[in-house]
């Protein structure tokens, strides 16, 4: 989910799917009702190294500068989430970054979930940019890509003994990612079902142990849900978790959120994720770059203590309905100089998610939040 116009790109994207969607699944999900734990407790961390590098500071709840995954493991993180793109013009988050920091979140005991955005920029409902070394490329030529990219990756990673447990194959692609070869256009599924089984093909080969995540931003509607994921399941593909995305300001309640969870779960017999969560702590903006989210959701202030609630809400409900993980999206992501939102001027852009952070604008985490199984 990047820092800027995400909500704008998000409905975009969910009325382009909207409009596609045949009046038969439009039905009422089930509800789930067994019990149930969180095995992946996760954390996207993509922007702590380069502010590491920048030397940002990270304090705990007593005040003690420690590294920002410790802090994080502390707190009952034990599944880290690195995006990874293909040739960003600022180097983060690029193959060798990742391969770097990869090994700093295996040596914690941290299992590793690589999200491949398949672009050199952000990618989300709203754009999935090819990267400019495949903007030529057709539908044939960008099978190959998938694969050979995504096999390298995973490869590197496991040469280096930090084997990915699981991978993403594209991030929010709620029509399609590499456009517009990969788009779904009057609901046809054909060329993005081929490079989806490219990159769990891909996967497979390097380890067969590494799970393979499809991952769109479809937790506000179980129809548009649906409408996806029966639609890549017709054309063969396989996956082994369903990734949502559910931000409450943007994907509606945490009852809405629970049913497409469950119904996720029971129509395909596989295991379900909220592979991207936040929730704002205040509506103030720490640099010169607006703030993504501005406002919240009923029930949760603006504050520590709501930030907290929010997120032990989100886990209570993703739980109750079935799911194994949810993942906090850029927690460690506070203002830091140099560390902005645009690859192509890192330098220069600012932080769109400063008010997002488990964080605040001084490194101190917010000493209510946690992760729990």
């Amino acid at each position: 989910m990047p820092a800027n116009g995400s909500s704008r790109t998000v409905k975009a994207a969910l009325l382009i799917a909207a409009a596609a969607l045949p009046a038969s699944l439009l039905t009422t999900p089930t509800t789930a009702s067994a019990a149930n734990s969180l095995s992946m407790l996760g954390a996207d961390v993509s922007t702590a190294q380069r502010a590491l590098d920048l030397g940002a500071r990270y304090y705990d709840a007593s005040g003690t500068a420690k590294d920002p995954l410790d802090i994080l493991k502390g707190l009952g993180v034990n599944y880290v989430r690195l995006r990874v793109w293909n040739n960003p013009a600022g180097g983060y988050n690029n193959k060798a970054k990742v391969l770097a920091y990869a090994k700093q979140v295996k040596a914690r005991g941290l299992k590793l979930l690589v999200d491949f955005h398949y672009s050199d920029t952000w990618a989300d409902p709203g754009k999935q940019y090819k990267p400019a070394a495949w903007s030529s490329h057709g539908i044939s030529q960008l099978q190959t890509d998938v694969y050979n990219y995504t096999y390298d990756v995973c490869n590197s990673l496991k040469s280096q003994g930090t084997t990915p447990d699981s991978v993403q194959i594209g991030n929010e692609i709620n029509v399609g990612m590499l456009w517009d070869d990969g788009k779904v256009v009057n609901n046809d599924f054909t060329n993005l079902s081929l490079l989806l089984k490219s990159g769990y093909n891909a996967t497979k080969a390097c380890n067969s142990g590494t799970k393979v995540v499809i991952h769109t931003a479809d937790a506000d509607s179980d129809a548009h849900a649906r409408w996806f994921y029966d639609g890549i399941k017709a054309k063969g593909v396989n996956w082994d978790i369903t990734g949502l995305s559910y931000y409450c300001m943007w994907h509606g309640t945490l009852a809405n959120m629970g049913s497409v969870v469950s119904d996720m779960k029971s129509r395909y017999g596989k295991d379900v994720i909220i592979a991207e969560t936040a929730y704002p702590f205040t509506s103030a903006n720490a640099d010169s770059t607006s703030n993504s989210v501005t406002s919240g959701c009923s029930g949760y202030p603006l504050t520590w203590q709501g930030q907290a609630a929010n997120f032990t809400a989100v886990q209570n409900t993703a739980r109750s309905a079935g799911a194994i993980g949810v993942f906090y999206w850029e927690p460690t992501w506070y203002a830091v100089p140099g560390n902005g939102w645009d690859p192509a001027d890192i330098n220069n852009s600012g932080d769109g998610w400063d008010n997002m952070a488990t964080f605040n604008w001084t490194g101190q985490v917010n000493p209510n939040i946690k992760w729990t199984p």
